[in-house]
């Protein structure tokens, strides 16, 4: 329209409708709006958010070991001597209680105790109960916090998965450490600030799936997602320039696009072109720091020994605790290795012990290097999965062999490290470890206890989206576990 023939009604009637939409953009997407007063364009490392750390940190970094789809805490870490006396007994009544059930075992006309086959023995000076197939974790018991009682209300894994990772059962939250990242910020100019890892499995079957929205920004700026380091092919995918491009070209591309990109955000201020320049950035510097990274030959023989035979082969979970290692040395400050097919709902007595086999000596390897390098004293290392598994079997019963259904109700964790009182016991199940009966820990408080030791107080580090303030602990009220800090 010609701005000489708008009519004074058309001039008040469009700018109402224009301050309308700019207002309510302001609503939903204020960091577009945060974004147009920013002071700098581009740049590497991201500082933390003005006032982050709420108070003087124990930890500046974590290592989270997640086993994914539920490791069975009565084989593992809630030692029950008693249920040999009523093994395939039905489990009582008044101790399920009406707990719903999955479709796997909620058509059983029986639900009979299974008793764990495993020999439990008591480790480090606290007398902390382990059993045979955590032998080398049990020889770091005097560094580790065992919380038996957390639970959570998902019963199912994509929901479950997602809601420790991210604070919610519904896709589309940011993930634990793309909320440190956001918050903290990064120590590391030539790496992610979040670096996510997938290593195999020695159990030989198919897997529950990962998705990459388990480590995804969601509503943050995308910079904030984390990044994944391959074992085959490219560590990190698109890293590596395309045949007949040299490194000088890539730089003048970059610079260029730099530019370009710069202008564009001076027009309409999106934050996301920001997060472009700087990843191109990161991209490029990652081109050296990855190589280097992933050479281990510089290791010695005490190191590599620590962590297990299988340390040197890339892929497998101990060395990716190497690389955890490794990068929480250069200040990457979330390294998350997720560990599958913990999901033994049949021939638990099969498989249980080949994961087991993966990650044990890895797990004790990775505290004890830290601590020889005087780094677990900043470096919270978080050890667990989604839910637990259930007393009673699911299918054919055996001595020798049975399997065990999701439960959420009563599951264990631990904690180690920055910030974490060592050789502790928290929480209490009963005698069938099927229900809390003291100190019950949500994964919520889980994740603000995490937060707590990165000088983090979760009820402050939000973010507003959709006319909320989004938090990772969620809105229902969450305390840290403060049983557990040193």
């Amino acid at each position: 329209m010609n701005p000489f023939m708008l009519s004074r009604r058309h001039f008040f009637k469009s700018t109402g409708l224009a301050m309308g939409r700019i207002a309510l953009a302001g609503l939903m997407y204020p960091e577009i709006m945060r974004a147009a007063t920013a002071q700098k364009v581009g740049g590497l490392a991201h500082p933390a958010l003005a006032g982050l750390p709420h108070f003087a940190p124990k930890a500046k970094r974590l290592i989270y070991l997640f086993m994914n789809g539920g490791p069975s805490q009565i084989d593992l870490l809630d030692y029950k001597p008693g249920l040999e006396k009523i093994y395939d007994t039905d489990l009582p009544a008044s101790i399920r209680n009406g707990q719903r059930l999955t479709t796997m075992t909620s058509g059983q006309t029986r639900f009979p105790i299974a008793s764990s086959k495993y020999a439990f023995k008591q480790h480090g000076k606290s007398g902390m109960w382990f059993s045979e197939l955590l032998a080398k974790t049990a020889e770091v018991a005097d560094e580790l916090a065992v919380i038996r009682s957390v639970y959570t209300e998902a019963i199912n894994h994509d929901p479950a998965v997602t809601y420790i990772q991210t604070g919610f059962q519904i896709p589309g939250k940011p993930s634990l450490g793309s909320w440190l990242s956001y918050g903290l910020g990064s120590e590391c100019d030539n790496l992610p600030a979040f670096v996510v890892m997938t290593p195999s499995w020695s159990a030989k079957r198919d897997a529950q799936a990962l998705y990459n929205r388990l480590w995804s920004s969601g509503f943050l700026p995308t910079k904030h997602s984390g990044v994944s380091l391959r074992a085959k092919g490219d560590s990190v995918l698109y890293l590596n320039d395309p045949p007949g491009v040299d490194k000088q070209g890539r730089r003048n591309m970059l610079d260029a696009l730099g530019k370009l990109n710069a202008s564009e955000y001076k027009k309409i201020g999106d934050p996301e072109i920001n997060t472009r320049i700087a990843q191109y950035e990161m991209a490029f510097q990652m081109q050296a720091s990855v190589p280097d990274l992933t050479n281990i030959t510089k290791e010695s023989k005490a190191t590599l020994d620590l962590y297990g035979p299988e340390v040197t082969m890339p892929g497998t979970f101990s060395h990716s605790c190497l690389m955890a290692r490794r990068m929480a040395e250069r200040g990457v400050r979330c390294i998350e290795i997720f560990h599958r097919e913990w999901d033994h709902h049949t021939d638990l007595t099969r498989d249980l012990p080949l994961q087991c086999r993966d990650v044990d000596h890895a797990c004790m390897g990775l505290i004890k290097d830290l601590k020889n390098r005087g780094m677990l004293d900043d470096t919270l290392v978080v050890w667990g999965g989604e839910f637990g598994r259930t007393v009673y079997c699911q299918g054919k019963l055996t001595h020798e062999n049975y399997g065990r259904d999701h439960h959420p109700r009563c599951f264990t964790m631990w904690m180690a490290g920055g910030g974490i009182k060592g050789g502790t016991v928290y929480g209490e199940t009963d005698d069938f470890s099927y229900n809390v009966v003291k100190d019950p820990v949500h994964i919520s408080e889980i994740n603000a206890t995490i937060l707590h030791c990165l000088g983090i107080d979760h009820r402050r580090l939000t973010f507003k989206f959709q006319g909320l303030d989004q938090r990772l602990t969620g809105v229902e009220e969450r305390n840290v576990v403060k049983g557990i800090l040193a």
